[in-house]
Parts: C-alpha cells; sequence; structure tokens
C-alpha cells in the first residue's frame, strides 16, 4: 500500500496487491514445495500435481494481508478473520481472575459480554489486537482438541489468554483457543509489549477460535453469523451497548 494513513475523506492512497507470506508459514511451504518436486521427478505429474496444488494451499494458509486498521480510543477491533459464532454473558477466564503473584490486578469474575470468532480453514490466521496498550499477561494452557465451534472449547481446549491494558487502565482480554485442526499456537508478543490496536499477536496453525471479552457496559456492534475482518471490523465501542438486528438473507 503507498500511503499507511487512510481516511474516509479521501485521503490516502489504495490498491490491491498479493498478500504476503508469513515468515512462520514459509518454511511449511518450502518443506511441501520440495516434496511436490521430488514426487514430481520420482513418481511423475499425477502425483506431483496434488502436491504442487497442496503447496499452493499451505502458503494460502499463512497469507498475511495488509489491513487498514480503525483508529479510536473507543473501537473493540477484531483479532481474528472468521464467524460470530457465539454471543453471550460468561465470566472471564478464571486463569485471569486469580492474582497469579505478579503484581498485575486480575479481573473480576463478574459476567461480561464474550464474543466468539471461528475461523476455517479458508481464513486467515493471523491474529491481531483489539486495542493498543500493554500486554499485561499472557497464560499458556495445554488442552483437549474438540471441535473450536463448541461452547466447551473455552474450557478444554488448548488456548492461551492475553490481557492487554490501555494507558488509561481500560483492560480487555481475547483468548486463542486451539481446534480439530490446530496444533501450535503461536505468539508474537510477550508481557511488557507495549502494541498497536491491530498488532500482528500471534497467530493459530489451521483451524481453531478467538473469544473476546469485552469490558462491562459495553455490547457488541457485530451480529450472530457476521463475517468479521481482523483489524478492521469494530467489534464494539467501550461504553456502548446498542441493540442491532440483522436479517439473514
Amino acid at each position: 500500500m503507498p500511503s499507511d494513513i487512510l481516511d474516509n475523506q479521501g485521503r490516502g492512497e489504495a490498491s490491491w496487491q498479493w498478500p504476503s507470506i508469513h515468515p512462520e508459514g514459509r518454511k511449511f511451504g518450502a518443506i511441501a514445495g520440495v516434496v511436490a518436486l521430488v514426487a514430481w521427478i520420482f513418481l511423475g505429474p499425477w502425483v506431483g500435481w496434488p502436491l504442487a496444488v497442496l503447496t499452493l494451499c499451505v502458503l494460502a494458509f499463512f497469507r498475511d494481508p495488509v489491513r487498514v486498521v480503525p483508529q479510536s480510543e473507543r473501537y473493540v477491533i477484531a483479532p481474528a478473520d472468521g464467524l460470530v459464532t457465539l454471543i453471550g454473558k460468561v465470566s472471564p477466564p478464571r486463569e485471569l481472575t486469580m492474582d497469579d503473584g505478579t503484581g498485575v490486578a486480575p479481573l473480576s469474575s463478574e459476567p461480561v459480554t464474550r464474543i466468539s470468532i471461528f475461523m476455517s480453514v479458508f481464513d486467515v490466521h493471523i491474529n491481531r489486537s483489539p486495542i493498543a496498550g500493554t500486554v499485561k499477561r499472557v497464560i499458556y494452557i495445554p488442552g483437549k482438541f474438540v471441535n473450536a465451534d463448541l461452547d466447551k472449547a473455552s474450557e478444554e481446549n488448548e488456548r492461551q489468554h492475553l490481557l492487554i491494558e490501555r494507558a488509561d487502565g481500560q483492560r480487555i482480554c481475547f483468548t486463542q483457543i486451539a481446534g480439530l485442526v490446530a496444533r501450535r499456537i503461536v505468539p508474537f508478543v510477550k508481557p511488557g509489549d507495549i502494541i498497536a490496536a491491530g498488532q500482528r499477536i500471534g497467530l493459530i496453525r489451521f483451524g481453531s477460535r478467538v473469544d473476546v471479552y469485552l469490558p462491562a457496559g459495553t455490547e457488541p456492534r457485530v451480529l450472530m453469523g457476521q463475517k468479521i475482518i481482523a483489524g478492521e471490523t469494530v467489534l464494539a465501542e467501550i461504553g456502548d451497548s446498542p441493540l442491532i438486528e440483522g436479517v439473514a438473507q
């Protein structure tokens, strides 16, 4: 993209471009490409062609497109591409409501609104920060690999909680959850890092889910069944509780 700053008044320049491949995926693409080449040479094109297509699929999975991130302190930005499959009132993850001795104040256990975003193997799997602030906690928890679309995945699956705090003390937590196919959560940040809204914070390999816990008094601006885009879709405005309805058509 020729310019980093764009607005709704026509400022900036925009053009389509091929998305880059994240470095985390290049090694997988290289391995798949070598296997396809060897198979083509020794086994012929009937085996080589399908493996070549598989190589392209692997590279496409790790694509990392440029996103234009809305800039407002009130916005909670979508951390993941995917489908909104669950919205409901739940308590934040218990690991974040407990005092772990690090000096970071735990979250209240009072129920808040959780938005669950299901990421299929066709979605971009680079996750982004929903707000700007400081990474206060990153907690990895081993677990099972049940279908990430199920509600119980939040408590049973392999997952990683992240807690981010703004300069004014407002905090957002979200959870990366591995699914049936996903087998690795890869973090890009650590406690103490200062990050921007929409900044890349990690990825989950091959299908998964991300849960976002909104602050008290805040309700979603997205709907059940809505397709959202990481780093661009506004999930909510902090302190705003609108009722928004939609029609599937």
